[in-house]
């Protein structure tokens, strides 16, 4: 099986209202077809925060629902490159909160035992996650 999961966090301000959001989608014959649409409204949070929470959401959503094992493949597609460097260990964590982010979705990365393969991608490639990101702030924002 292979899965591509696109990945995505934003804050209005930053710090400010933020939304994290995931597209899973599951290759079948020659097409992707969406499995699951994730989204969540996270309060304030900054967009480092969000874009974390988005790949925990997703992973977590997978290790609870898929078999996945070591012959699958799931590739994690992120608009921001510090965070995927940072998940892919090139770059280094200072900031506690998003270490301990990295190390719960390590610890997830574990119970899914596929390889995960974290690749960047420009934001236009990224517009389905990233209109779910949108879609949860401006429902947050009419209901204030």
């Amino acid at each position: 099986m292979i899965l591509r999961v696109f990945c995505d966090g934003g804050a209005r301000g930053n710090p400010g209202p933020a939304a994290a959001a995931a597209v899973i989608l599951q290759k079948n014959k020659d097409q992707w077809e969406i499995l699951q649409q994730l989204t969540r409204f996270l309060g304030r949070a900054t967009n480092n925060q969000a874009e974390y929470e988005a790949v925990q959401m997703a992973l977590s959503w997978i290790s609870e629902n898929l078999d996945l094992g070591r012959g699958d493949r799931l590739q994690v597609y992120l608009d921001s490159q510090l965070v995927c460097n940072q998940l892919k260990g090139l770059y280094k964590v200072k900031n506690s909160d998003l270490a301990e982010r990295i190390f719960n979705i390590k610890a997830l990365e574990k119970k899914i035992s596929a390889p995960v393969e974290y690749i960047y991608i420009q934001r236009d490639k990224n517009k389905q996650a990233d209109a779910l990101v949108n879609q949860t702030l401006d429902l947050y924002k009419n209901n204030k």
